[in-house]
């Protein structure tokens, strides 16, 4: 049995120390070797990056450089279509095989808009769905409907790590109040992101203007 095998995605606008921090717990947790980070191109259900596709993955290189827990997919940055997470879900598994145990990592409020999400029912048949906690976002989702779908495919660590798809984990991390609409807002403002950024983040920022006061 191949190990399991984890991907995050999302808009990294920018990739900050919640990101980087929580990865790294549910890869101690969950026996995970490499996490990949999978930058979205076009989110279909938030507004758009300020930063362009090329300087979110200078950010995600730079934060990630010495450490060898992750690497970075840049599929769906090649897209000029909204990223479905469906889509690129349906091309890692054909890529992995059919056996091979495939997590998708989400934050809280991602689950919580899941019915949102393109064909968000057959997710499940393709990969698992870790799910890392958000402060302030509620624990049931406010669909009967959906929370009992979430309900229904809890899983556990042994799951997880046997079989191919089909769990979803609600993991115990810790609670990140790290936000990058919130570093953004600082950012704009001129104010110090000092421990919520890695350094060579905060250096890039700081020598390009980017996410000066708009």
């Amino acid at each position: 049995m191949s190990k399991l095998r984890a991907w995050f995605g999302g808009t990294f606008d920018p990739i900050h120390n919640g990101h980087l921090n929580c990865a790294r717990e549910l890869a101690t947790l969950l026996d995970i070797d490499n996490v990949t980070l999978l930058p979205n191109n076009v989110p279909p259900h938030r507004p758009q990056p300020e930063a362009s596709a090329r300087q979110r993955v200078e950010l995600l290189k730079l934060a990630i450089h010495d450490d060898p827990l992750f690497s970075i997919d840049t599929r769906e940055l090649e897209r000029d279509t909204p990223s479905w997470t469906i889509d690129t879900l349906t091309l890692l598994r054909a890529e992995v095989g059919e056996t091979t145990p495939l997590a998708f990592i989400i934050g809280q409020d991602s689950l919580l808009s899941i019915n949102r999400w393109e064909r968000w029912q057959e997710i499940l048949d393709y990969c698992h769905l870790i799910v890392a906690q958000r402060p302030g976002y509620a624990s049931q989702h406010s669909d009967s409907k959906v929370q009992a779908w979430i309900t229904r495919h809890n899983a556990n660590v042994p799951q997880l790590q046997q079989q191919p798809c089909g769990g979803i984990f609600l993991a115990d991390t810790g609670l990140y109040t790290i936000s990058a609409t919130d570093i953004r807002r600082r950012l704009h403002h001129g104010l110090s992101c000092q421990n919520l950024l890695p350094d060579s983040v905060i250096d890039y920022i700081a020598t390009t203007g980017l996410y000066r006061h708009r």
